[in-house]
């Protein structure tokens, strides 16, 4: 075993999202599947307000298009920089002013609270593409996108996540506030922020304030964070690692604001950025660096270049840059 490889085992082992190479799937019959009606038919409905939302987009005023992507940025920032990159992987640390933008920015993403996401993305971490893993992407990417939101959890994974270590979410003063005024926040921060800004600054129509700075954000940004779970552990190169699904997909790095450098993600989920190369087509590591420079964040951790060379070489496909 080489220094950088001892290395990565040591950064790696005492973490709860490290991938758990000894559990096994239970033999046998799986588990029936129970459909959650309750879900199937919110985001039917959901999905066909946004469709009807497209429509609206030419009678919007070029300001509330503008407050749209805004919206959309800083709800993906919730999950990219906050819910995934702080709070599943402790990759860097907040100040409080940051994590309070990060967590309300988290509540207008509407992803399930912090807590339970960072839980069930440990969960997909430790245990990826098996019956523990909430979105296991060998069902499909049917499964894999959307599916695993509208039927119950496998029990495997309702098992994995009662035994994880989460003192760090349970003593995180700011998740647990969100974590007790969850439906509050994201009527707040989801809905009427993004509805009623447009209103009251400059007279958009309370109906396209709805629907598009709201509703069609909103499911952009739902979609774009399954595109993770579904896309990317599907399509694309693995030079990291060729024993993993996860793959590098551009056209998710380019909808999630940095995080389709996936195959690199899961070989080190520990690193803040989330890839090999920095702030290139990575806004979520370009936003982390600012906050650093601004005195808001700091102790980024990264792979060094010699543990990446390591890896590639190891177990890589052959198809990094340097090869």
């Amino acid at each position: 075993m080489t220094e950088a490889e001892a290395a990565d085992g040591r950064l790696m082992s005492d973490r709860e999202d490290a991938l758990d190479h000894t559990y096994r799937e239970t033999e046998g019959p799986k588990p029936c599947r129970r459909i959650v009606w309750r879900n199937v038919f919110s985001m039917t409905a959901l999905h066909i307000g946004a469709v009807y939302a497209i429509f609206l987009i030419p009678s919007a005023s070029p300001l509330t298009l503008l407050w749209s992507l805004l919206c959309f940025l800083i709800s993906a920032l919730g999950i990219t920089a906050g819910a995934h990159r702080l709070w599943s992987h402790r990759s860097y640390k907040a100040s409080l002013p940051l994590r309070i933008f990060l967590c309300s920015a988290n509540s207008m993403a509407f992803q399930n609270d912090i807590y339970e996401w960072a839980r069930d993305h440990r969960v997909h971490h430790k245990y990826s593409e098996t019956d523990a893993d909430p979105h296991n992407a060998s069902r499909g990417f049917f499964f894999a996108h959307i599916g695993w939101l509208l039927v119950r959890k496998h029990p495997d994974v309702i098992e994995k996540g009662r035994k994880l270590e989460l003192k760090d979410l349970l003593a995180d003063g700011v998740v647990m506030f969100q974590k007790r005024h969850y439906k509050l926040s994201v009527v707040l921060m989801c809905f009427l922020v993004p509805m009623l800004v447009p209103f009251y600054l400059w007279g958009e129509s309370l109906w396209v304030g709805y629907f598009i700075p709201a509703l069609l954000r909103y499911t952009l940004v739902l979609n774009a964070t399954w595109l993770v779970n579904s896309a990317a552990h599907m399509w694309g190169n693995r030079p990291y690692d060729v024993t993993i699904n996860p793959r590098e997909n551009k056209f998710v790095t380019f909808s999630t604001i940095g995080e389709g450098f996936h195959n690199y993600h899961h070989s080190f989920p520990y690193d803040y950025s989330a890839s090999e190369f920095g702030c290139g087509f990575n806004f979520t590591t370009w936003f982390i660096d600012l906050m650093c420079s601004l005195g808001l964040a700091k102790d980024c951790k990264r792979v060094s270049g010699e543990m990446v060379r390591s890896r590639v070489q190891r177990t890589g496909d052959g198809s990094h840059w340097s090869g």
